[in-house]
């Protein structure tokens, strides 16, 4: 673990200070992943260690958020051997576009790049249900979830996060100013 959060700083995905996380809550870290797509042989090096933690699942392909997650689905779909596809947003709604088709109970493994609420992973799940494919597992470099959406997810690193609710965030009564580095508009 160590290993790769100096690997993090060291290509400044690690971030501290005042932020407004996708979920709308606000934490003193960000995982800013895009940093690392800089940088094809660091996405390897992580997708390696993520396609070691899902050895043993039975799979078939691999999908992934965009945009954040696009280019690491892509990376751990190659170090699996496996197929890979993207939902993206439209009319602010995930969907499997691009002529992109799943076949009824093919095995799926969901990537993310940073998984703190699991919103996302659940975006994904509805875009693809009416294929009928069956998710087997979820996947990420970094999951600061502590164990509270009910998914097994497996990753690179877990991260206990400091969150706070926007209307109670210690850092906002200090006058810090928040900055929202995420793709996501809105909560």
């Amino acid at each position: 673990m160590n290993k790769t959060v100096e690997l993090l700083r060291k290509y400044d995905a690690l971030l501290t200070g005042h932020f407004c996380l996708t979920s709308g809550l606000h934490s003193d870290t960000y995982f800013q992943c895009a940093k690392l797509y800089q940088y094809p042989n660091v996405v390897e090096k992580l997708a390696k260690e993520l396609a070691k933690k899902l050895k043993g699942i039975e799979f078939d392909t691999i999908i992934a958020p965009a945009i954040g997650a696009v280019i690491f689905g892509y990376e751990v779909a190659k170090q699996t051997g496996k197929r890979n596809l993207f939902v993206e947003r439209k009319d602010d709604k995930m969907q499997l576009r691009r002529g992109y088709t799943l076949k009824k109970g093919e095995r799926v493994v969901i990537i993310e790049d940073v998984i703190t609420t699991a919103r996302t992973i659940y975006e994904t799940q509805d875009a693809i249900k009416d294929f009928g494919p069956e998710v087997v597992a979820v996947g990420c470099i970094v999951d600061r979830t502590q164990g509270k959406t009910g998914l097994k997810i497996n990753s690179v690193i877990q991260a206990d996060p400091v969150l706070y609710n926007p209307d109670n965030c210690p850092l906002c009564k200090q006058g810090i100013e928040v900055v929202k580095p995420g793709s996501r508009v809105g909560k």
